[in-house]
């Protein structure tokens, strides 16, 4: 199933040909760091004279590539690689699967590359058990090609079948529900896991883990994995789950995978957590203690609807799946702690999306809603942007009808239109106004194009209920406004009643504020001990605020702290603020030069790139 836009991050062409099944066989040889094995593609031709299939890769060794129908070899070649989206794969049809109608099976025999960009292959002392490897894949946005060759678009959704080869003592899981095991019948020291995902998927959402996993049951269709260092913590933090669920299933309908599961992976996952159908990876950053950042949870949750089952076309229009998550997400919170939190949520997601379009520049064309990707890595694009500038809009969008009521219907009903299929933002709008055809004059006030194509900031901030947010912009205004005479004035008791989101929120104030002087970092480390938070949001906004202040003391702690947790959101931006701070900036290189082969590929590159755009002439 395609979409009906050309996807400017893939080569491939699924207005011509079209993927319709992908069936994997793969051995999981973690001596070589290679996935070794073939891809079964299924295809349907969509127009005449189709003399090439065209599909994506990267880094890939490709062995041979054979009609399954007739056993011909097919020809094949790799075009020259293109710096931002790979290479592409040409491999010439039999001329009996040339034309509109035609349908053909191809299997490609290939490996993956060490460096495989979607692959982190970690060692036994880089996991919580210190005694077996283990491998994690992130394929978001454009890494799946670096997987397996495909059809690489978010615009091509397909159902897949898998059996995995792997050691003995290790555990298998995908993307997909387990159909069991089975000895490997050519090395006795291996096994074989079998998996299917019966409903169309996009290349993304392929994922593998394998690892010495265990599992905790946390609900009548949910299971937490984890090493086993992790899992009792994970089934506490994330025992909220069938509840969210079912808030989810009563805003957007049934739950179409049968199966969900979390896996806790280990500390370098770039991610906060990734919406793999059937199997959600999250980060160990989660672990709070106090399930305060379950919230995660419940985004990853809300993607089973917005993301997985309607689908943006292509990165372009990523904020389909983002912005209407983060809605669906804060609509459970509201569900399950009142709407004035969800409220709360949405001014911290504000203070977010302005830190991005400061960090980026008003003008900056990263900063629309649907922004060009043609020769752009959507990786370099990534930011919360999507997630808080669509989020917003729906909030907006919402508050125009009137009623929350109809505007939730009206979510339902279009999952319920769209779901199995990828879209473009003009027919998610075209089907707004024929949903709300008896009332469209409420959207008169929109400025669409100043919300989908101008930069900046939304024009319109929505009239956020601020009941949860006020005693945190008041503790913030009494730290910005005190003069050092007045430090001794605060005491631990500040905090006392707050919970750990508006703990989050006083700091993401600040932040937001000019820096606070050594004195007032000083004096507030001392009556909060911020610094010792298990809190990984907390801790992660604490460093930010010591690093702007030129507070030197916290250099080694937060340099430990982004080595230990990969995770993108915490990592990159520390790293950054160091780059910039004059007296920590060699020993913050220092500290990624060693540490980078480690880290995961995109976390290294991400960071690699903030690097050299510190190492060059301010205009």
């Amino acid at each position: 199933m395609a979409a009906s836009t050309r996807d400017a991050c893939s080569f491939s062409e699924p207005q011509r040909i079209i993927t319709t099944n992908l069936s994997l066989l793969w051995d999981v040889n973690f001596t070589e760091r290679k996935l070794s094995g073939s891809v079964q593609l299924d295809l349907r031709i969509l127009s005449d004279d189709v003399s090439y299939l065209v599909l994506d890769t990267s880094n890939l060794e490709i062995f041979s590539v054979c009609d399954e129908t007739s056993g011909e070899k097919l020809a094949f070649h790799l075009a020259e690689p293109n710096k931002a989206i790979g290479t592409a794969l040409h491999i010439k049809l039999p001329s009996r699967a040339q034309n509109k109608g035609a349908e053909l099976r191809v299997r490609i025999s290939y490996e993956t590359s060490p460096s495989a960009s979607a692959l982190q292959w970690l060692k036994p002392s880089q996991t919580a058990g210190k005694k077996y490897p283990y491998l994690f894949s992130q394929c978001q946005a454009i890494h799946a090609r670096s997987m397996v060759p495909c059809q690489d678009t978010p615009g091509v959704k397909v159902p897949y079948q898998a059996k995995v080869t792997v050691p003995m003592e290790l555990v298998a899981l995908m993307s997909a529900v387990g159909q069991g095991e089975e000895p490997c019948p050519t090395d006795a020291s291996k096994k074989t896991y079998i998996f299917q995902q019966t409903v169309p998927i996009p290349s993304y959402l392929i994922a593998i883990v394998v690892g010495l996993l265990e599992s905790r049951t946390i609900g009548p269709r949910s299971k937490v994995w984890s090493e086993k260092e992790n899992i009792d913590q994970g089934a506490y933090e994330f025992a909220e789950t069938e509840q969210m669920l079912l808030i989810a299933e009563d805003l957007l309908g049934p739950y179409v995978w049968g199966q969900y599961d979390l896996l806790i992976l280990p500390p370098s996952f770039p991610c906060g957590g990734m919406e793999h159908p059937c199997l959600t990876f999250v980060t160990p950053t989660l672990l709070a203690g106090d399930r305060s950042l379950a919230n995660v949870v419940a985004h990853e949750i809300s993607h089973s609807w917005t993301g997985n089952l309607v689908t943006n076309c292509s990165w372009e229009h990523f904020w389909l799946n983002e912005g209407f998550t983060v809605f669906a997400e804060r609509k459970i919170a509201g569900r399950m702690h009142g709407e004035k939190q969800r409220h709360f949520e949405a001014i911290g997601g504000w203070k977010d999306l302005q830190n991005a379009v400061d960090r980026y520049g008003a003008t900056h064309p990263f900063t629309h809603l649907i922004p060009s990707l043609k020769d752009v890595d959507p990786d370099d694009a990534f930011s919360s942007i999507p997630y808080e500038k669509g989020s917003t809009l729906l909030f907006y969008l919402e508050t125009l009808v009137g009623n929350n009521d109809e505007f939730e219907a009206f979510l339902k009903s279009y999952i319920n239109k769209f779901k199995y299929k990828s879209i473009t933002t003009q027919q998610w709008k075209d089907y707004l106004y024929e949903y709300f055809h008896d009332q469209q004059s409420v959207f008169d006030v929109v400025d669409w194009d100043a919300w989908f194509f101008q930069p900046g900031m939304p024009p319109v901030k929505p009239d956020f209920d601020t009941t949860l947010s006020s005693c945190c912009s008041e503790l913030c205004l009494r730290w910005c406004r005190s003069a050092t005479c007045d430090l001794t004035s605060f005491t631990s008791d500040d905090l006392g009643s707050l919970t750990s989101k508006q703990v989050i929120e006083v700091l993401s104030q600040l932040l937001l504020e000019p820096p606070l002087s050594s004195e007032h970092i000083q004096a507030m480390e001392k009556t909060y001990r911020l610094g010792e938070s298990g809190n990984a949001e907390v801790k992660f906004r604490w460093f930010r605020l010591c690093i702007r202040a030129g507070y030197e003391p916290v250099t080694q702690k937060a340099l430990d702290f982004a080595v230990q947790w990969g995770r993108l959101k915490f990592t990159r931006p520390i790293f950054r603020d160091l780059f910039k701070f004059a007296v920590a900036r060699d020993q913050a290189i220092a500290t990624f030069k060693q540490h980078k082969d480690d880290m995961h590929p995109i976390t290294a590159a991400m960071i690699g790139k903030d690097l050299q755009e510190s190492q060059q002439p301010s205009q």
